[in-house]
C-alpha cells in the first residue's frame, strides 16, 4: 500500500490528508494531535473512524487542515480519515456508514438577510 491521499470537508473547514502504513502518529499542520487539538473530546472524534476498525496504530495520518472553528476542522478530518480507511479495504464501508462517518454533513451557517440583525432575528419591534 502506498500513500493515500483523500479530503474530508465540514462547515467552512477542509482537511487534506495522506495515510500511510505506520506506527499510528497523526500529525495536523506539522504539529502532533495532542498539540494541535488539546481537548481530549477532539482527539476522540478524529480517531472514531479507526477506532470501529481496530486500526488504532496501524496507520500515519498527516493532514493539512484549513477554515472554520476546531470542532469543524475535527470533523472534517474524522471524515477525510474513513474516507481512506474505504479506499485501503472497501468491505470496511458499511461498518462505517452504519456509524455515520462516510456521509458528508451538509450543514452550514445561514447567512445574514438584509434589514435584519442576523439571518433571521429581527430588530427589536416597538409599537409606541
Amino acid at each position: 500500500m502506498e500513500v493515500i491521499n483523500t479530503s474530508g470537508r465540514r462547515k467552512t473547514s477542509v482537511a487534506r490528508i495522506y495515510m500511510t502504513p505506520g506506527q499510528g502518529n497523526i500529525t495536523i499542520n506539522g504539529k502532533d494531535i495532542k498539540a494541535y487539538f488539546p481537548s481530549e473530546v477532539l482527539q476522540t472524534i478524529v480517531n472514531q473512524p479507526l477506532k470501529t476498525l481496530d486500526s488504532i496504530g496501524k496507520y500515519d495520518i498527516k493532514a493539512n487542515l484549513k477554515g472554520g472553528g476546531v470542532s469543524g476542522q475535527a470533523e472534517a478530518l474524522r471524515l477525510a480519515i474513513a474516507k481512506a480507511l474505504v479506499v485501503e479495504n472497501a468491505e470496511s464501508k458499511s461498518a462505517l456508514r452504519k456509524e455515520g462517518f462516510v456521509t458528508r454533513d451538509p450543514r452550514m451557517v445561514e447567512r445574514k438577510k438584509f434589514g435584519k440583525r442576523k439571518a433571521r432575528r429581527s430588530f427589536q419591534f416597538s409599537k409606541r
